[in-house]
């Protein structure tokens, strides 16, 4: 088969916090070599695409905020296009209401302002959190988007609850199912990468990481070539359990050739 593109997963993936994984750099540079155009997509919504060309640097990798597309990056885009022009009631952390505001979302602390209610994760999330959200939500007619599904977050010191446990705490509390994650493995995030890197048909697309139910999930869905590589959240055990099956499982970046030749 003949690839045009490859969207590679960015956290466990190719950096493990600011650490390059071994082998990444290999398999980034395999990727180059064959000619592929890259994307980088990360499900963390707190930072812009910027942010990552210092961690990707680590790793021997130059790009441009183009190059990168992330949770925030996709809830923001996913807010301009459908909901512009509604007053945006957040549960999150500064750094997606940054991204709101630079790309001039109106947001409000209101609760009977608000108008569509985005989840995501927050260090500071709380009772009045909830208490928001119950208010808001009763109005069946008021939005409720996710920025990305992850439960939990891998991090240098140990798991965290990530946006996915807030985002259910939410729907448990409301009776309410998110209407729409923008995050991987959401079909929205996987066109918004197919638009950046040109429009190759999916079947020309590979799709590189490390969570079969973000990564893994989006190529499948989206009729991509799926590579998990064994260097982030998933085990053997894990894979064998699971209804998702990659078309490629690699132990790590390295050995990326195996699947170009």
């Amino acid at each position: 088969m003949n690839y045009r593109a490859v969207i590679f997963d960015v956290d466990g993936t190719i950096v493990r916090g600011d650490t390059p994984i071994d082998g990444a750099r290999v398999g980034l540079e395999t990727a180059e070599d064959a000619g592929l155009n890259r994307l980088f997509v990360s499900n963390n919504p707190t930072k812009m695409p910027p942010a990552y060309q210092a961690r990707l640097a680590h790793a021997g990798v130059t790009v441009t905020g183009d190059d990168v597309i992330t949770a925030g990056t996709a809830t923001t885009t996913y807010l301009s296009e459908f909901h512009a022009n509604e007053d945006i009631f957040l549960i999150g952390e500064p750094g997606v209401s940054t991204q709101f505001e630079e790309a001039g979302l109106s947001q409000t602390e209101s609760v009977e302002q608000a108008e569509t209610l985005v989840a995501s994760i927050d260090f500071n999330f709380s009772y009045q959190d909830l208490q928001d959200s119950l208010t808001i939500l009763k109005d069946p007619s008021i939005p409720f988007i996710g920025t990305d599904p992850d439960i939990i977050i891998p991090t240098d010191h140990g798991d965290i609850p990530g946006s996915g446990a807030i985002i259910g705490a939410i729907e448990n509390v409301t009776n309410r199912s998110v209407e729409q994650i923008c995050g991987k493995p959401s079909p929205y995030t996987a066109q918004l990468a197919l638009d950046r890197l040109g429009n190759p048909d999916p079947s020309e697309c590979l799709v590189v990481g490390d969570r079969l139910d973000t990564d893994i999930l989006l190529g499948k869905n989206a009729g991509m070539t799926t590579v998990l590589v064994k260097t982030g959240v998933t085990d053997n055990t894990t894979l064998s359990e699971s209804d998702i099956q990659p078309d490629y499982v690699l132990e790590s970046l390295a050995e990326f050739d195996r699947v170009l030749y």
